[in-house]
């Protein structure tokens, strides 16, 4: 898989696969919305102490903004281990710096 870390474009294996994922503008719009926050800042502090459905609910932004549209719409069926899932999160993150 060709990554553009430019972009900050990050790759990790769930749900059996090799998938991309990338902190979009749009991602990041999509998580402050599914997270109820107002701001950049209100995120960084949220990210520290993530529940479950909101590690989902930023995986599935991440996954669409790198293009995987079709896990992030089913990720709720998926069988994704939880600290993979918190390791790609962290991953995307860390590469958009």
């Amino acid at each position: 898989m060709g990554l553009n870390g430019a972009r900050g474009e990050t790759a990790a294996m769930l749900a059996g696969a090799e998938r991309r994922l990338c902190l979009t503008l749009g991602a990041l719009a999509e998580i402050e919305t599914a997270l109820g926050l107002e701001s950049v800042g209100a995120l960084a502090e949220r990210m520290r102490a993530l529940s479950g459905r909101d590690l989902m609910a930023v995986l599935a932004a991440l996954l669409r903004g790198g293009g995987e549209r079709e896990l992030a719409a089913g990720l709720e069926r998926a069988e994704i281990d939880p600290r993979a899932a918190a390791e790609a999160v962290a991953r995307a993150f860390a590469a958009s710096a």
